[in-house]
């Protein structure tokens, strides 16, 4: 491959100009001279990139940007256009991935300890350094995934975090072999992670205020679907809370049954409302966090997902309509993941 030819001089794309309420316009297109790989990336000509719900928190501020004018997207499917110095992994022309968690120390306990994911020093894709929301990005070679050729990209790109978090939130939920899992929320993250669940002969019981969630919970095999708020129809071993709705933390904590796990994927969570400690947390119930995810998690996740043949449901919007695509996430008018592709 004429490497020269496939990197364009100039790229098009999304940035947060000035984070606000998805009315309020927070992204602006951009256009910017393509640098090219520095020492240990890869330059992708971006195929696909999926849209997550942490691309919204960043555009409204409810994560406070780490640089002016940042690129979102860190579900990004792409070839290999160029590579930098001390690369070795990929070569131009393959397929690879780049997800959220883009750069660790190595050598801090956690790092050492197989928790990079608590890497006080971690840095993200779309957040620390420009995302997947252009024609292309750069991406550290020791942090992206090699993905199958043979795939389609777009169902490819919710993998690389609405599947790697949704997998590290199931484990996180500590669900028994045979499990009850209640799951709140079902947009892209959950009804990956449902999948896996089921495939491991989990029962799985959906809560959502979606309809359309709630149809597509069934449609992939959970046992029951209903409203957020509502009960479920037998206690819970575990639950996931992926709706960033604090309200929902006792509502879920009280379906558990004796010794149950909540966990909590988001990266961001409206306030918790007090809990009552004998309706929520006696009988060693268990409330925890789900923070970023490791290498081995993605890396465990994309072969099982393969193994088991996950269904990826998708919205797909051109990338000039990345802005309506944050609006539809935000007014839940998607049904499973949204996908931006590059025109």
């Amino acid at each position: 491959m004429d490497v020269s030819a496939s990197v364009p001089a100039e790229q098009s794309g999304w940035a947060v100009r000035t984070p606000g309420p998805i009315g309020t316009g927070p992204l602006a297109r951009v256009h910017r001279t393509m640098p090219a790989p520095g020492p240990g990336e890869l330059l992708l000509n971006v195929e696909a990139c999926g849209v997550c719900r942490t691309d919204l928190h960043l555009a409204e501020g409810d994560l406070l940007p780490r640089r002016p004018s940042t690129v979102p997207g860190h579900e990004i499917v792409g070839r290999v256009a160029a590579v930098g110095d001390g690369t070795g992994l990929f070569r131009v022309g393959d397929r690879a991935g780049g997800a959220w968690l883009r750069g660790t120390c190595g050598s801090c306990r956690y790092c050492l300890g197989g928790r990079e994911n608590l890497c006080p020093r971690s840095t993200y894709t779309g957040w620390d350094a420009d995302g997947g929301f252009a024609d292309t990005a750069l991406v550290p070679e020791a942090f992206a995934y090699r993905l199958p050729e043979d795939q389609d990209a777009v169902r490819l790109a919710p993998l690389l975090c609405a599947g790697i978090i949704g997998y590290r939130s199931l484990r996180r939920s500590a669900l028994p072999q045979g499990g009850r899992l209640g799951i709140y929320g079902f947009g892209a993250s959950a009804h990956l992670a449902a999948q896996v669940a089921i495939a491991e002969g989990a029962t799985v019981h959906v809560l959502t205020r979606s309809a359309q969630a709630r149809a597509l919970a069934l449609d992939l095999g959970a046992a029951s679907a209903g409203g957020a708020y509502d009960s479920p129809p037998e206690p819970l071993d575990s639950a996931i809370l992926f709706a960033p709705v604090g309200d929902l933390v006792p509502v879920a904590m009280e379906a558990l049954d004796r010794s149950g796990t909540l966990a909590i994927a988001g990266i961001h969570l409206s306030d918790i409302p007090v809990l009552n400690y004998q309706r929520h947390l006696f009988q060693e119930r268990n409330l925890g966090s789900v923070t970023s995810n490791t290498r081995e998690d993605g890396r465990d996740f994309l072969a099982l997902a393969g193994r088991v043949g996950i269904r990826v449901t998708v919205s797909t919007y051109p990338l000039s309509k990345a802005d309506r695509a944050l609006a539809d996430l935000a007014a839940d008018r998607v049904n499973g993941a949204a996908v931006l592709v590059p025109g």
